[in-house]
């Protein structure tokens, strides 16, 4: 159950701050005057900013943080001018509690499918490509992305048109401040990355990743630097092991859409990817009997023996076995040569005159 801070702005103009569990309800209570006190006396009032968070707790403590603060900084808030806010504030409200609620809501959203890995993109930095890794994910039945400090915020709206529909991915993508944060609830992380930078950790291919994933035990994480640099050195640490795509050593250079999609699909062939499907297979008309076949072959060599094409005689022979040859490879089935066969006799045909 999330917990809740809210700010309510009075009819006086100034801000009312309080928590509970049942949002909707506390309002209403405060909007009719029937919670005594600071509300009551000020209406009409109406709800300004909320927050959910994992526990009474964290709605606590973010609530008594924000009744010290200055009208400004509450504006600001509501506004949700973060920049606005010192550091201190920005991760109380954006930091650990924040990072709890999504654990939980992540854990919520995808009960008993814990053999899909979870994509967390460190720090990227353009909204398109975060669309772009949503629809490689999704083509291979993977749905939860963890984003830790995007470049230019989230929800981005650059995001949406590159997901070409993988809405899924992107509405329940969740944010966190840090890689530590992101990947708490993990068993098993995996480090996506070419260079080493002096960590010494199990080097494995995609394919490996993905049957270590499958058999594991927990939830296993793929993290996936941001495009212009990669993973840092301190990212690659919290890893379990390093996760490296074999490419030409002359030109090693995926974008983070094509990373995503190697791992994913690696991970689709073992098995994990349930949700995935071939194209339909479609039963083919067995082949032919050779007596189908034979007048064929008959009925053309006799088209062409009209017109004089077996000349000269000394090679009649070999032109008829290629002849044969030809049109036995294909596998033609019955109704291949009932076409084909119409085709020679149209062809023996005298020219029809066009009707008037």
């Amino acid at each position: 159950m999330p917990f809740y801070t809210y700010i309510l702005r009075c009819g006086d103009g100034s801000y009312f701050v309080g928590h509970g569990e049942d949002l909707e309800a506390d309002v209403a209570a405060h909007q009719t005057g029937t919670v005594p006190g600071y509300t009551k006396s000020r209406q009409p009032v109406e709800l300004v900013w909320s927050e959910d968070y994992a526990t009474r707790d964290n709605a606590n403590a973010v609530d008594k943080q924000i009744k010290g603060w200055s009208r400004a900084k509450k504006e600001a808030l509501i506004r949700q001018d973060y920049a606005a806010l010192s550091e201190r504030a920005r991760k109380m409200l954006l930091g650990k509690t924040k990072a709890a609620r999504n654990l939980q809501s992540a854990k919520d959203a995808m009960p008993g499918d814990l053999r899909k890995p979870i994509v967390i993109l460190v720090r990227p930095q353009l909204g398109e490509n975060i669309g772009k890794a949503a629809r490689a994910m999704l083509n291979f039945g993977l749905t939860e992305m963890r984003l830790v400090a995007p470049r230019d915020g989230w929800p981005n709206p650059s995001a949406g048109p590159a997901a070409s529909g993988a809405d899924i991915v992107l509405e329940q993508a969740q944010v966190f401040e840090t890689v530590a944060d992101a990947v708490a609830d993990c068993n098993h992380v995996y480090a996506t990355t070419v260079r080493k930078r002096g960590v010494t950790k199990p080097v494995v291919t995609p394919a490996v990743a993905a049957s270590q994933i499958v058999g594991a035990t927990g939830r296993s994480a793929i993290l996936f630097g941001p495009e212009r640099s990669g993973l840092e050195t301190e990212d690659v640490a919290i890893a379990h092991a390093i996760l490296t795509v074999p490419i030409n050593p002359q030109f090693g250079s995926l974008n983070l859409a094509q990373a995503v999609i190697l791992v994913a699909y690696e991970w689709s062939k073992t098995g994990g990817g349930d949700a995935v499907s071939s194209p339909t297979e479609v039963e083919l008309d067995p082949p032919a009997p050779m007596e189908e076949l034979d007048g064929m072959f008959e009925q053309l060599c006799a088209m062409l023996e009209a017109k004089n094409y077996f000349f000269p005689e000394g090679r009649a022979s070999m032109t008829r076995r290629t002849l044969r040859n030809l049109l036995t490879k294909p596998h033609w089935n019955s109704n291949e040569v009932r076409t084909f066969r119409g085709v020679l006799s149209t062809l023996a045909k005298d020219k029809r005159k066009p009707v008037d």
